[in-house]
């Protein structure tokens, strides 16, 4: 996980994805490539390892759902710490806080509102869904 952790910080990349022997980059915000690896390419997740820069709620169901099988992260929010343990990804964090901050950095990550208390992990990709609907123009 060293090596995919290198890679995310030198490389500028949000998200390093080692799958199946291949390694990829990503560097959209939020769960967008999360999202879509998991609505488009769910075997690439089956088994992958992750090294993530901040790893929300949105993520982590996302990260479950998907079969991720290890993660690395910089940062954690207490609600996705607790999803991932809860479905068995093994991982850690440099760092857990109580929630994400938002870009603005006036209040909490507006997907993390959303799912709230929401423990069960189809339930959050519904609410995912209906986020990244609301993002589309």
């Amino acid at each position: 996980m060293n090596r995919l952790m290198e890679l995310l910080h030198d490389s500028g990349a949000t998200l390093v994805v080692e799958s199946r022997g291949e390694v990829m980059t990503f560097t959209c915000r939020g769960v967008k490539d999360l999202f879509e690896l998991y609505t488009n390419h769910r075997e690439l997740l089956q088994g992958a390892r992750v090294a993530d820069k901040v790893t929300g709620a949105g993520a982590a169901a996302l990260m479950a759902l998907g079969g991720v099988a290890e993660y690395h992260t910089d940062v954690i929010s207490e609600k996705a710490l607790s999803l991932l343990d809860r479905a068995g990804v093994a991982g850690m964090a440099e760092k857990v806080v109580p929630y994400i901050i938002n870009r603005a950095g006036t209040g909490q990550c507006p997907l993390e509102s959303l799912i709230g208390d929401i423990d069960n992990l189809e339930e959050i990709y519904d609410v995912i869904v209906g986020f990244m609907d609301s993002l589309r123009p």
